[in-house]
């Protein structure tokens, strides 16, 4: 199924400080990381993008979550736009509702110091999210 944007209907990805998603499970909407604050929106990343997103943001980084998102519940505030050697990242343009996170994991520190994307997405998913 594709959808309008002609991009692959899928989950998209965000890496998210624990803290930071703690306090919007509070308030029921996550804001983003203060990368995303200063840009204006909040940076996914697809499957294909998460593990070099994981490398070039994340490394050296503990006390992340992987958070999962169905990219159609997200509406017209997704984004696709160009990025990276031209490759489509998906955007959001506005506030994340906690409740529309699929499920979180934990993202642990792999032994190079980058986050280890195949051990969080190994995990079983949990009730709840």
């Amino acid at each position: 199924m594709t959808d309008k944007t002609g991009t692959t209907a899928r989950l998209i990805y965000k890496i998210a400080d624990r803290q930071t998603w703690e306090e919007a499970m509070q308030t029921g909407s996550y804001a983003g990381s203060s990368d995303d604050l200063r840009d204006g929106f909040i940076h996914f990343s697809t499957h294909e993008q998460l593990r070099e997103t994981a490398r070039k943001h994340f490394a050296g980084r503990t006390d992340l979550l992987l958070v999962a998102v169905p990219a159609p519940s997200l509406g017209s505030a997704l984004k696709w736009e160009p990025s990276r050697g031209g490759a489509l990242f998906p955007h959001l343009y506005a506030k994340l509702p906690t409740t529309a996170a699929l499920w979180v994991r934990e993202l642990p520190q792999g032994r190079d110091g980058i986050p280890d994307i195949d051990a969080a997405l190994a995990e079983r998913p949990e009730a709840g999210g």
